[in-house]
């Protein structure tokens, strides 16, 4: 695949919830600012948390069901990825990266050239509500890449057709998070996949060792561990079986101690695995959101 001219960058994360309302608490107890909630035309729903380093995360939830079903059934790409994420390893989770781009047809053309391009290029609307009650209509052009070894992952390039405003009010959070550090992968044998994530990512330099293997985007790092390599670093386990999992995401904090607190006031359970603080989506342990302190 013909790599972009510059490394690429992380818009933002899919990340599969049961329910925006438990997505809500679960943010705002460790301190973040979550979005008002915003519906899609085709059944989901997101109340995104956004960083001020121009990534976000988006808790998406199934809003109507006839739509999502009738959406799916239709060869809606992105509701198909979300539909065989839920039942094949539930909710909540991360199932999706997208990258930002300015030409999501280009990026679709490259994706097929290479065999990665996952359904056609994907085109919506929706309405964003700023924290005073503006509202306005965005729309989003994604182009889809995917590697049939590793079903539970997406990667898709999302371009904005329209600018949503200032939100920077939506950027700025109790807890200090300022955006995103790690994306933390898994794979039993992260080498076999560093050729795709070289190509998607606009890189040729890896670092590689031991516990697996690690690719800088233009703002933060994709880790691909082992399972002991995930064990060792998070706490986290997966079994042996192949393909690519999405297992956390660490964001850039200034103060470790003070999310601490949050989490435990909070009921949630935190715990400290090296230099960071790892807190895992559901109470089972599993997908997790970790916090890493800034120097």
């Amino acid at each position: 695949m013909q790599q972009p001219r510059n490394p690429r960058r992380i818009d933002h994360i899919v990340m599969p919830v049961t329910s925006l309302s438990a997505s809500r608490t679960f943010f705002k107890t460790l301190g973040f600012t979550v979005a008002p909630a915003a519906s899609h035309p085709f059944g989901t729903e997101n109340a995104c948390v956004f960083f001020a380093d121009g990534t976000y995360l988006e808790p998406l939830a199934i809003g109507d069901a006839a739509s999502h079903a009738a959406a799916g059934q239709s060869g809606a790409i992105f509701v198909s990825r979300d539909t065989a994420f839920r039942f094949r390893r539930g909710a909540p989770g991360f199932s999706g990266i997208a990258f930002k781009t300015d030409d999501a047809e280009a990026d679709w053309c490259a994706f097929r050239d290479a065999g990665l391009a996952d359904g056609d290029l994907f085109q919506f609307a929706r309405t964003f509500e700023a924290p005073d009650g503006t509202r306005r209509e965005l729309g989003f052009r994604l182009a889809f890449a995917a590697d049939r070894r590793s079903p539970d992952l997406f990667f898709f390039a999302c371009q904005a057709l329209a600018k949503p405003g200032d939100r920077s009010a939506l950027t700025r959070h109790a807890n200090g998070v300022s955006g995103i550090a790690h994306l933390v992968l898994s794979e039993p044998q992260p080498q076999d996949f560093q050729p795709l994530l070289q190509d998607l990512l606009g890189r040729e330099d890896a670092e590689t060792g031991p516990e697996g293997l690690r690719l800088a985007a233009a703002d933060a790092v994709i880790e691909v561990l082992t399972p002991a390599g995930l064990a060792g670093r998070y706490g986290a386990e997966r079994n042996a079986e192949r393909g690519l999992r999405f297992e956390g995401v660490v964001v850039r904090v200034p103060d470790l101690g003070s999310v601490e607190e949050r989490a435990s006031r909070g009921g949630l359970n935190a715990r400290r695995e090296g230099d960071c603080l790892v807190v895992p989506l559901a109470e089972a342990g599993g997908p997790f959101l970790a916090f890493e302190a800034t120097a």
